[in-house]
Parts: C-alpha cells; sequence; structure tokens
C-alpha cells in the first residue's frame, strides 16, 4: 500500500538486468502500455485503448495485446495509472477480466474507473488503490512514487520507479502550466532532486513534440468563453469537449454562472465524469445550476448551455446526433451556437468535417479552434519536453506516446539536450530494453499488437474478418446456391445467385444471366468427371465465376457457393 516515505533498496544485490517493455504507444497515438520487469516482479504503467483505423470497419477500439502479461501473471505487482484518459485507463475493463492485478492511481482516476468497471460488472472483483501524489507504493522489487503534474485532467502524475539497477522516470502526459484551474503547479523539485540523485532512464511523452515554445494554460480558454458568451447572449451555446476534461468542463460552468445561464449535461462518458468529479470534489457547481436535458424545454433558449460528447464526430456521440437531428430532446437551428473546445485527433478530421457541414447545412452557428482559442492542448511542447530532460539528466531515454515521427523528433531533440546517440532507444512494440549501472541494449522482443474490440467481443475480430469486411465493403457479394445429386452425378435444382453490394440486378440481367450458365456448366462438367468433393466443387465454381465476374467488371466480390447434396 501507499506510504510517504520511499524504502531505501540500496541492500539489494544489484546482479540481474532491468527490462523495459512497450506494449502500447509506440509508433501510435493511444493504447499506451508500458511494462518494467526484474527477475520475478513486473509492473505494469497504464492500460489504455485507441482509436480504430480507417480501414477496421465496425471496429469500437483497440486495446494492447497483453498476451505477455499473461504468461507472467504471477510476476505482476500491480498496475499503476498516470491518469485518467482513455488511452491510459480505456483497455483495464478488458484486461481485468483475464488479470485482476492491484491497480493503482490518484482519486480521481480511480473514480473514473470505477464507473467504467460498473458498466463491466467488475468493480466488486477488482482491487482498486487510492493513491496521492508524494505517495510511494512497494511492488515487489520496485519502488514506485507518484510526481504531480499539470495536464488536461485533475490529478495526474509523472512515476518514479526505484529499481534494484536505478531510478526509471516515466512522465505521463504532462504540460507545464503556471496558471493552473485547480490543483498546483507541476512539481519541478521533486523532479530536479531525483535529476540530481541520478535518473538511469527517462520516459518521455512525445506528441507535442513537432510544436516549439510552451503550451498554453487551460485559464486562456477561460478568457476566450467568457467572450464567446458576451457576444453571444442571444443564442443556446453547445459546447462539445472532452468529457475527461474537467478544469475544461469547470471553466464553461463557472462561465454559464457569470452569464446567468443554466447548463444541461448530455452523453453518458460526460455524465459518469462530471458526476465521478462533483463527488469527488473536483469540480464546484452552484446549488441549481445543473438541470436535467429534458428540462431544457422549460426556459429560453438563451438561457441555456449545453455541455456535451462528441468534439470528435463520434456517430454515436450526442454531439453527432444534434447535428443529423437525432437527439431526443434538442434540436439546433440558426439560434443556436456550437462551440467545438477540442482538436481534432490524428484521424478524426473527416468525422469532425462531417458535423461540421451539417450544422453549417442547417443554418447553425460554429466556433472551433480554428476560428478562436477554445482549446489548449494538455500536452508539452518543445520547451516543456526541454524542461524534463534538463531537470531528470537521464543516463538513457526513451521517447513514448507517439507516432513514430513523434518518437524521432524527440531523439532528434533529446541529441540536441547533449544525450548520447548510442544512449537513445527509439522501440517499436514488444521490444525488450534491458539496462543495469553499466549499459542498456534491445536485446529482443515479446508477442505484441492489437486487440480488436466490436461490441462486446474481444479479439474475436482478427485480419481475415477486416479483410472479409474490407472486401464486402468494396466490391460486394454474390452467393451461389445449387442442389446436386452426388450418387447420380445430376444437378437437382439451380444454380441461383444472389448478390447483394454487386450490381443492381435488375439493370444487369445480362451480366447475371450469364453467371449463372457459368455456375451451371461449371458443375455439371465436374460431375460428370466425377469430381464430387464439396471442397473442390466450390472452389472450381468459385474460380470459374470469378475469372467471369472480373473479366467483365474488373471486380472482386466476395462469392460464397452453398452446394447442398439432396
Amino acid at each position: 500500500m501507499a506510504r510517504k516515505k520511499k524504502t531505501n533498496k540500496q541492500q539489494l544485490q544489484n546482479l540481474s538486468k532491468v527490462k523495459v517493455i512497450g506494449l502500447g504507444g509506440l509508433g501510435e497515438i493511444g493504447k499506451n502500455m508500458t511494462v518494467i520487469e526484474y527477475e520475478d516482479d513486473l509492473i505494469v504503467i497504464d492500460c489504455g485503448m485507441g482509436f480504430p483505423d480507417d480501414d477496421m470497419l465496425g471496429i469500437d477500439s483497440v486495446i494492447p495485446d497483453v498476451t505477455y502479461l499473461e504468461k507472467n501473471s504471477e510476476k505482476i505487482r500491480g498496475i499503476f495509472l498516470t491518469h485518467g484518459h482513455e488511452d491510459h485507463i480505456g483497455a483495464l475493463p478488458y484486461v481485468l477480466r483475464e488479470l485482476n492485478v492491484p491497480v493503482y492511481g490518484t482519486r480521481l482516476t480511480i473514480g473514473i474507473l470505477k464507473n467504467k468497471l460498473i458498466e463491466h460488472n467488475l468493480l466488486d472483483s477488482a482491487k482498486l488503490f487510492c493513491i496521492a501524489a508524494g505517495d510511494v507504493v512497494d511492488a515487489g522489487a520496485f519502488s514506485v512514487e507518484f510526481i504531480r503534474v499539470n495536464h488536461s485532467i485533475a490529478d495526474a502524475c509523472a512515476l518514479a520507479i526505484d529499481t534494484p539497477q536505478g531510478v526509471i522516470v516515466h512522465s505521463g502526459d504532462f504540460k507545464l502550466d503556471l496558471t493552473p484551474i485547480e490543483g498546483e503547479v507541476m512539481d519541478i523539485a521533486r523532479l530536479s532532486e531525483l535529476g540530481k540523485n541520478g535518473v538511469s532512464l527517462l520516459m518521455c511523452e512525445s506528441t507535442n513534440v513537432e510544436h516549439s515554445g510552451y503550451t498554453p494554460s487551460e485559464k486562456t480558454v477561460g478568457a476566450s468563453l467568457s467572450n464567446i458568451f458576451h457576444r453571444n447572449k442571444d443564442k443556446r451555446i453547445v459546447v462539445a469537449t472532452f468529457s475527461s476534461n474537467v478544469h475544461r468542463v469547470q471553466q464553461i460552468i463557472n462561465t454559464s454562472a457569470v452569464y446567468n445561464r443554466k447548463v444541461a449535461i448530455t452523453g453518458r462518458s460526460m455524465l459518469n465524469i462530471v458526476k465521478a468529479a462533483i463527488e469527488l470534489g473536483y469540480m464546484n457547481v452552484p446549488a441549481g445550476l445543473i438541470i436535467d436535458m429534458n428540462e431544457i424545454n422549460k426556459f429560453a433558449p438563451e438561457n441555456v448551455t449545453v455541455i456535451t460528447t462528441g468534439s470528435q464526430g463520434e456517430p454515436m456521440s450526442a454531439l453527432y446526433r444534434m447535428a443529423f437531428g437525432d437527439h431526443a430532446q434538442i434540436k439546433l437551428g440558426n439560434k443556436d451556437l456550437v462551440v467545438i473546445s477540442a482538436h481534432a485527433i490524428p484521424g478524426n478530421e473527416k468525422l469532425v468535417d462531417k458535423i461540421l457541414n451539417e450544422f453549417y447545412r442547417n443554418g447553425v452557428c460554429v466556433f472551433h479552434d480554428a476560428d478562436v482559442e477554445v482549446h489548449v492542448s494538455g500536452h508539452a511542447c518543445r520547451e516543456e519536453i526541454k524542461l524534463m530532460h534538463a531537470l531528470t539528466k537521464p543516463k538513457y531515454f526513451v521517447p513514448v506516446h507517439g507516432e513514430y515521427k513523434h518518437l524521432m523528433q524527440h531523439k532528434e531533440l533529446a541529441e540536441e539536450m547533449g544525450e548520447s546517440d548510442d544512449d537513445i532507444f527509439v522501440l517499436d512494440l514488444g521490444q525488450v530494453l534491458e539496462f543495469d549501472k553499466n549499459e542498456a541494449k534491445i536485446t529482443g522482443s515479446v508477442q505484441s499488437g492489437r486487440v480488436l474490440i466490436d461490441g462486446y467481443g474481444i479479439g474475436d475480430v482478427g485480419s481475415i474478418v477486416l479483410r472479409d469486411r474490407k472486401l464486402l465493403s468494396q466490391d460486394g457479394i454474390i452467393i451461389v446456391v445449387a442442389s446436386v445429386d452426388i450418387n447420380e452425378r445430376i444437378l437437382l435444382s439451380g444454380p441461383d445467385i444472389v448478390s447483394r453490394g454487386f450490381v443492381y440486378v435488375r439493370e444487369s440481367e445480362e451480366l447475371m444471366e450469364e453467371a449463372r450458365n457459368i455456375c451451371t456448366d461449371t458443375l455439371l462438367n465436374c460431375l460428370d468427371n466425377n469430381i464430387v468433393d464439396w471442397t473442390q466443387l466450390k472452389n472450381k465454381v468459385k474460380d470459374e465465376l470469378s475469372k467471369y465476374v472480373y473479366g467483365q467488371t474488373k471486380r472482386r466480390p466476395m462469392i460464397i457457393p452453398i452446394i447442398m447434396n439432396i
């Protein structure tokens, strides 16, 4: 459990090397997960999910492959969470089903996680431990210290892991905000103290390494919001932002109170996180300010603010339903203003543009970050990243949390800071970095990758299923149905051809009739030549029909022969 003073581990015999393995967050945005292992002890930092790629048709989310953890489950001493964003905790409901190990996090992080585990009926069995910044947790051969940092969610922490071969500092997601909405600034003093005492390895986030300077304070958004509310007193205002950005939601509520607006909240994740934040004291809401969405029509539109999810254009989100007129309680028009207080995550630009276009088509006024300062990042820009390096003075360095271009640019930044190329390791998923007091090197790899979540299915959609979905989405499907008598070697009925997503049958009768003739000839030829094996029959029909269809249309629809023996 947690305590306030670190255990001295100098008496341990430092014979083995410490292993560091990235199972997520390397060469990608999201899905963050790092393993640190020493002999018979192993800890995990974060357990996040990621957004599916465009070609992952029907997939809801992506989580890390934890096969390595399952094989070493007896070694796991705990999962340590840096903060409560989905890309750091979103995979836990799936991972904890197989690995019921202790989970450590700060109050808000654990509060958000509890709501997620309730939905998955896992709360009663989960081993959750609430930690404060400054606490240290003993975990086998390790001790893990939580260090306060600023981010776009409250209670974010970096971690200092004391190992038998030296200290590892994992930055988590951070920025330097000297005027935070709530709480204190990043604990620079503690990071500096660690640097003076000696940091063996720094693992630092790379998300905003392309951006020069410093990330603006969250308070700059408050000034922009105040200006927007002042200039649009005659409109109902709908603000979409990340549900986990408690400080942003607090500023929206504060500004609404100043302008005598009631606040309605919509979107399941927004409702859950606001509820948790209020109960835990991370948000302060004047009595009577928040109203139920079912009550918004009782108030004049200009006296209402709606806070919603959907800033990334997610098709099932509340904002998406508003844009396309499917929301049960609210219909937007030319007397409404929508403020999208978030950047589009890479890959989500088309989804965001889709709802923007629909709002403009319906005469809704829209503000987003390209127009006004309604969003600031929660991630460190180059100068803040340099500060992390300068404070910790690491012997070895591994960039994390970014696409490969981000990791490489972070490597270049570290070299600018005077760190040696030989001591910087840009890892791929699954690669094993081993270090001791004398050297560090990549020694191999473990199983890693992506597990796809589709509804309640975990990992049951793989590359073959995705390939079939892609094929169906591009060229459609043809089903050939026929009945044969194998003993008599005769075709009894059919073949009948059913097509979906390939061609419009009524306008392609000649094509479909010729396709039927080819299937008939193929089946009769097989029967005449005593080819009666089911697999051979189906493959012959599939091959001949595929050749014809491609020759006529240059398309390759999925072809499924169904041949029955009667």
